[in-house]
């Protein structure tokens, strides 16, 4: 196998009749989570989504939950801390930070439905040291936009 290879992954379906997990294609990154409980999301509400599973990572992993695109494009719906992140160590329900970002329409969401797309990464454990100066690079401190955008980008006359 190619890419980041496989890694085993205790579940614990807290509710045995909503479907496990899984990969809607070979080679998807993420497995999709449901929905335990139905819901009618108000436009620009949020509310909190029980998936009917815990899981077990081992130490240095982590599942990041993210929005389902066609969701997000065809209804508005989102994850609030999207992505939201599942330590190695929590062994309690995962549970989804819904939000509706439509400004006119409810969105129905019955349970069984994929509400979600759960990612198993591999992350570091970062060494922090405290310095008094930071080494440059040739981008430095420019942030939100340095890279230029159309609008950002002036010409030799708008100087």
């Amino acid at each position: 196998m190619t890419g980041g290879g496989r890694v085993d992954v205790l579940i614990q379906r807290l509710d045995p009749h909503l479907p496990m997990p899984s990969y809607a294609r070979p080679g998807d990154a993420g497995m999709d989570l449901s929905a335990r409980q139905d819901l009618v999301l108000g436009p620009g509400d949020r509310a909190l989504m029980p998936t009917g599973i815990a899981i077990a990572l081992p130490p240095g992993y982590a599942a990041f939950i993210h929005p389902r695109s066609g969701l997000a494009a065809r209804q508005g719906l989102s994850i609030v801390n999207a992505p939201g992140t599942v330590d190695a160590a929590y062994r309690g329900e995962i549970v989804v930070c819904l939000l509706n970002t439509d400004q006119s329409t409810p969105i129905h969401i019955a349970r069984g439905d994929r509400i979600a797309q759960m990612v198993v990464q591999p992350v570091s454990e970062a060494r922090l040291h405290e310095v008094d100066a930071l080494p440059g690079t040739h981008r430095g401190e420019g942030g939100y936009g340095s890279t230029g955008t159309v609008s950002s980008q002036k010409t030799s006359e708008d100087r």
